[in-house]
């Protein structure tokens, strides 16, 4: 059983920033990589950022420039930290890790208002 919490969301005004964290816990052998997505309302859930194990980032063209993803592989940590948000960023953000299957945490909302 593999536990993930994220942490870090909230409310924002255009053009500021947030860091988002997620730690997993529980039965974590190896991890191919671990990432975020966000679901905004009415819409699908979409691949937000990823990192692979080998530590090469991949970014949803929405947010290059903007959003920085980064791994504590010792801790089992990830984080996104998130520039000049706009009001199009706001949405349920989840973490995901992808091991012996993907496993998800609760998610955190994110608000970009003004």
């Amino acid at each position: 059983q593999v536990q993930l919490v994220e942490s870090g969301g909230g409310l924002v005004q255009p053009g500021g920033s947030l860091n988002l964290s997620c730690a997993a816990s529980g039965s974590i052998f190896s991890i191919n990589a671990m990432g975020w997505h966000r679901q905004a309302p009415g819409k699908a859930r979409e691949l937000v950022a990823s990192m692979s194990s080998g530590g090469i980032p991949f970014y949803a063209d929405a947010v290059k420039g903007r959003f920085t993803i980064s791994r504590d592989n010792a801790k089992n940590m990830v984080y996104l930290q998130m520039n000049s948000l706009k009001p199009e960023d706001t949405a349920v953000y989840y973490c995901n890790l992808v091991s012996m299957g993907t496993f998800w945490g609760q998610g955190t909302q994110v608000t970009v208002s003004s």
